[in-house]
């Protein structure tokens, strides 16, 4: 057996949380309502995330304004200028 044990892995190394991916959970509920609607979108487009983006930008803003999640320019999350546009001509 090795000296980590058979459960716990190397003890000695202290573990490195990711840069992202990690935040908060929604334990007060703050944006559930973004949440549910971001959901029911996906469910009646056929889970196509494309139609549901800006409810996407709308939740994450949310999480954002309530300190769940680091605040960060929307651009640097997939929602620059260039799918405002794609989603603007899509909706003609």
């Amino acid at each position: 057996m090795s000296a980590g044990g058979a459960f716990g892995g190397n003890r000695g190394v202290r573990p490195v949380p990711p840069e992202k991916g990690v935040f908060p959970l929604d334990h007060l509920h703050l944006c559930d309502l973004e949440k549910k609607e971001y959901i029911i979108c996906l469910k009646s487009s056929g889970h196509k995330s494309d139609i549901c983006r800006h409810l996407s930008k709308m939740y994450l803003e949310c999480r954002m304004a309530k300190n769940l999640m680091a605040k960060q320019d929307m651009s640097e999350l997939g929602f620059g200028k260039e799918h405002a546009a794609e989603a603007s001509e899509g909706g003609k």
